[in-house]
């Protein structure tokens, strides 16, 4: 082998090499894209679920003990997203830091209290009476209810998939992935209850 042809062969090598860490970095930074779309559509999505949530408490429909413990809940569930979002500003990092973190909990109590005011005999009330204005309430909270529990499904399967590509030898060695955090599923209680489920 001369050398012209050793050396168009290194060459040859180094920018396959090149281009493979390049298609890599460009893939993790679309997947982390990706899980930063998919956070922001769940909590848009999760501050549906409260504004339903307060707007079914609100109707008149339901008991006074049933529609404090909703208005109780939603209510957190929206002061917790007014928190999260004051630490923003525009063009910060959604993960930095897991800034979603400490929501799990008011959104767990959210979907508690959704299971204990609507009970089957008060969603059957709800649907039975048209006169109310608790069934197209009930029908906002449910659909809002679905699209979180789809919205958090899509994001933790977003977060899984970069997750597997950072435990890949060539992007820790090569630390393709900068210094932007590993990004954590999301885990709170999204369950319909039962009743409304139907």
């Amino acid at each position: 082998m001369d050398a012209l042809t050793w050396w168009v062969a290194v060459i040859a090598a180094l920018m396959a090499a090149a281009w493979y860490l390049s298609y890599n970095a460009a893939r993790l930074d679309r997947l982390h894209a990706r899980v930063e779309g998919s956070l922001s559509a769940l909590d848009a999505q999760l501050v549906r679920r409260a504004e339903a949530t307060l707007e079914l408490a609100n109707s008149g429909s339901l008991d006074p003990a049933s529609a404090l413990i909703l208005a109780g809940a939603a209510s957190e569930s929206l002061e917790a997203h007014d928190e999260r979002a004051g630490y923003q500003r525009p063009g910060d990092d959604l993960l930095e830091g897991q800034l979603f973190s400490g929501r799990e909990v008011a959104e767990s109590d959210l979907t508690q209290a959704l299971q204990i005011a609507l009970t089957a005999p008060v969603v059957e009330q709800l649907h039975d009476d048209p006169g109310l204005a608790g069934g197209p309430a009930l029908a906002r909270v449910r659909a809002a209810a679905l699209r979180v529990q789809l919205a958090r499904r899509f994001h933790n399967d977003a977060v899984k998939d970069v997750q597997r590509v950072r435990r890949k030898a060539v992007v820790r060695w090569f630390r393709l992935a900068g210094h932007a955090e590993m990004p954590q599923t999301i885990e709170f209680d999204d369950e319909l209850p039962a009743a409304v489920g139907d």
